[in-house]
This record gives structure tokens, C-alpha cells and sequence, in this order.
């Protein structure tokens, strides 16, 4: 089962945020059809969110056709998104890659604005800053 995290200083909302932890985790076969998501009660006590912040998320995902809501039951992952392949030549060169980040004197927060700039760069996107 995912447990959610939720960066106080990111851009995103929560609710974005769930929304976003619950697609990669389907996306890297982490999450699979039938998958139950915890309840809105389990996501409050782990990350300190509103429950109608979780109720949110997990409209937008039923909405997307993600997940299925099941009355007295919970909410559960309907369909995949094209999994990426978790063991592959290409995760192990980004792991080393980010290793010589790390010993160059990287931190976190510099490798996230880079790969967010490449990212935004190489497929298209406009970058915000």
C-alpha cells in the first residue's frame, strides 16, 4: 500500500501532491488494478492533512478514471498508466548520474530544479521561472 508524504514547501498543493504520489505509483507498478488506496482517516493520521483535502484527490483520480470508489469498502486502482519498467539500462545511469550529482555538492533541491528545467526543456513544456 502507498503511503503519502507532503512537502509543506512545495509549490504544489496537498491535494495535488496525493494525486500526483498516486500516478507514479501506478505508473512504476508500485500501485496495480485492484490496489486498495488507504483511507481518508490513514492519509490524515500519516500526513496531517484536512480529510476533505484527500476526498479531493481522490474525486480528481475516480474523475481521471484512475480509481473506483467502492461504498463501505474503500477507493481502489481501476486501470495502469503504461508502467515504466523499474529495472532498466536508463535507471541505473540516472542512479549514477545523481550520485555524481550528490558528490559534486548537489542537493536535493538543486537536482529537482535541474531535472525539472531538462525535463521542461526536452519534451516541450514552458518553464515558470
Amino acid at each position: 500500500m502507498i503511503r503519502f508524504r507532503i512537502e509543506r514547501r512545495a509549490g504544489a498543493p496537498p491535494y495535488r501532491q496525493l494525486i500526483q504520489q498516486v500516478k507514479q505509483a501506478v505508473r512504476l507498478g508500485r500501485l496495480e488494478p485492484g490496489d486498495r488506496l488507504p483511507t481518508a482517516r490513514e492519509v490524515v493520521a500519516d500526513t496531517a492533512i484536512n480529510p476533505n483535502t484527500v476526498f479531493k484527490a481522490y474525486r480528481a483520480l475516480e474523475a481521471e478514471g484512475l480509481v473506483e470508489a467502492r461504498a463501505g469498502v474503500g477507493t481502489f486502482v481501476r486501470k495502469t498508466l503504461g508502467a515504466v519498467a523499474v529495472d532498466t539500462p536508463l535507471r541505473s545511469e540516472l542512479a549514477d548520474w545523481l550520485r555524481r550529482a550528490r558528490a559534486e555538492g548537489l542537493t536535493f533541491e538543486d537536482v529537482e530544479a535541474l531535472m525539472k528545467d531538462t525535463l521542461d526543456s526536452q519534451f516541450g513544456r514552458e518553464t515558470d521561472t
